[in-house]
């Protein structure tokens, strides 16, 4: 099956559009532009034009990337930083954004996860039921330090 080409504005207005859709990352939209047949000029003018129209903004998709990961998927930071380090994002960026998930929203979430695992668990042994959940919340992405002091209080 062959390829559609697409004109350099046509292409131009793809990316627009997948950018339009939802955030991006530089890492994204250069994958995407990989199913289009562009010399490196063009992809770079591509991007270049993405970023002074504000279409495409590093921190702005960090921050709403932060915020989805945790507020309707409930990860923990460690799995949303591996996910953002895939993404080819630095680890400046990230830190600086880790204002958006508030610190009593975060803990408040470890403990409605260890009240349903508690539930859920059948484990007579209550050294190997806090085990298992502490191998669920590592699963999530939450530190270990801070479920630790979850089971604490």
């Amino acid at each position: 099956m062959e390829k559609k080409s697409y004109t350099f504005e046509e292409i131009k207005q793809k990316m627009l559009n997948y950018c339009v859709y939802q955030d991006r990352c530089h890492y994204e939209v250069e994958q995407k532009m990989r199913d289009f047949l562009l010399i490196p000029e063009a992809k770079e003018e591509i991007l270049m034009y993405l970023i002074q129209e504000k279409y495409l903004d590093e921190e702005r998709f960090v921050r709403s990337y932060i915020r989805g990961k945790f507020y309707i998927k409930h990860w923990g930071r460690n799995k949303i930083k591996l996910n953002l380090k895939q993404k080819q994002i630095n680890d400046k960026l990230i830190s600086r954004c880790w204002d958006e998930i508030y610190e009593d929203d975060y803990r408040k979430q470890i403990q409605v996860f260890i009240e349903k695992q508690s539930e859920i668990i059948s484990e007579s042994n209550a050294f190997k039921k806090k085990n298992k959940i502490i191998k669920f919340l590592l699963s999530k992405g939450y530190e270990y330090e801070v479920i630790l002091d979850a089971f604490e209080d």
